[in-house]
């Protein structure tokens, strides 16, 4: 059945229909609208790894106070479709990464201009040089998860919770990860390429460089970054 998501902005009461199995929270920044993704999205998995230590700074990352994932509810919309297209497979969505705050990617730039931090080299970067991941275009400056409606997510059975290969783990950085590697088996191709399929035709786009990363085409915040937190 059809919930109203009630949004409190500027003292005003936005409603917004969307089908989901109960009520759902919002967070309000600067008057606009987010959704928690799990509160939206039926039988979606999270793993919000900037929240863990498992990622590629090795530490929880700045403005991550819960483990949840926010949207735009635009994009939220579209990843609902995105589901109920994947669940007649038996299939599902394991969300990595959503809304991002501006506070998280300074903490990245911190840590990059750290030279003597390689804690983590071993497992995300180990075959370049730490210096060189910003120009390579693995980290940015200014990151299309702070406009919020952007999320890193992979394709998992809904049986048994288990990822599908992918030939290489989420957030690594290297050629292994661009979408088209020669150097993933044809399994993981297929996988990649059902990702990309279903998530293209529910109105995102890729980016070459990592077979994970989604942005909502008419995104609806395309030049604000967001800097509240996720909470």
């Amino acid at each position: 059945m059809k919930r109203l998501f009630v949004l409190f902005t500027l003292g005003a009461f936005v409603l917004l229909g969307q089908a989901c199995s109960h009520a759902g929270k919002t967070r309000i920044e600067a008057g606009e609208h987010f959704v928690y993704i799990h509160e939206v999205v039926p039988d979606v998995m999270l793993d919000i790894r900037y929240f863990s230590e498992d990622n590629f700074m090795g530490t929880r990352v700045d403005g991550y106070l819960r483990p949840v994932s926010l949207v735009s509810s635009e994009a939220a919309r579209a990843l609902v479709d995105v589901q109920t297209e994947l669940k007649r497979q038996g299939l599902g969505l394991k969300i990595f990464d959503a809304y991002r705050p501006q506070k998280a990617v300074n903490h990245f730039m911190r840590w990059a201009d750290d030279p003597s931090d390689i804690l983590t080299k071993q497992k995300y970067y180990p075959d370049l040089p730490k210096d060189r991941l910003f120009d390579l275009g693995y980290i940015s400056r200014k990151s299309g998860h702070t406009r919020g409606s952007t999320v890193d997510l992979t394709i998992i059975e809904l049986a048994t919770g288990s990822e599908l290969d992918m030939g290489s783990p989420w957030d690594f950085f290297g050629e292994i990860s661009h979408h088209d590697s020669p150097l993933v088996d044809d399994k993981a191709t297929v996988n990649r390429d059902l990702l990309r399929q279903v998530m293209v035709r529910h109105g995102f786009r890729p980016i070459v460089t990592e077979w994970w990363h989604y942005t909502l085409e008419n995104e609806p915040f395309p030049e604000t970054y967001f800097d509240f937190d996720v909470n």
